[in-house]
């Protein structure tokens, strides 16, 4: 049986045990040792990192060839409509490569929402509003590169699903152990 960790990253925290200049590292929040991280969520993205102790399952939650789909909460700045996402659900070119066809909708203010420390930054006369994301890709800033691609700068990005995994209701810091 492999160990299988969901934990909820927060703000701030690489994916990776050994902090580097002003972000903190996983060894802050998880005292467990054997487990490595499957993939990757930046110092300024939120939410699922999935962590394990089995080197087979961490390529297959990690590696693009698997085409896991990862989906993601993006506040951004401005207030799409749908005829604005339509690019991403057709692919959109990066100028390096074209990502992949997204699932994309917007939705409210999700309900289970956290506070973020620091808070985004907040301009009265600018709207923003709440894109969910499903990408089978998951390139280096690849969200915050299409949403932007697109005329809508993302503000604020959690992760809430990776496959069947899913953040549920674990706060930022929280985890929880499974055996698959």
């Amino acid at each position: 049986m492999s160990r299988l960790i969901l934990f909820n990253k927060p703000y701030g925290v690489l994916s990776q045990f050994t902090p580097e200049g002003r972000w903190q590292g996983l060894q802050d929040h998880l005292a467990l040792p054997g487990v490595y991280a499957a993939g990757r969520l930046d110092a300024d993205s939120e939410g699922l990192l999935i962590l394990t102790d089995d080197g087979a399952l961490q390529r297959r939650i990690a590696d693009p060839a698997y085409k896991l789909v990862k989906t993601y909460w993006a506040q951004v700045e401005g207030t799409p409509d749908a005829t604005a996402l339509e690019p991403l659900r057709q692919g959109v070119d990066l100028g390096d490569f074209v990502a992949r066809p997204a699932q994309a909708r917007l939705i409210g203010e999700p309900a289970s929402l956290w506070p973020r420390h620091p808070p985004i930054r907040y301009r009265a006369s600018i709207p923003t509003a709440w894109i969910e994301l499903a990408i089978s890709e998951g390139k280096n800033r690849q969200v915050r590169r299409m949403t932007a691609k697109i005329g809508f700068p993302t503000l604020r990005l959690i992760r809430v699903a990776v496959g069947d995994w899913k953040l549920g209701h674990l706060q930022p810091g929280e985890w929880k152990e499974l055996y698959v």
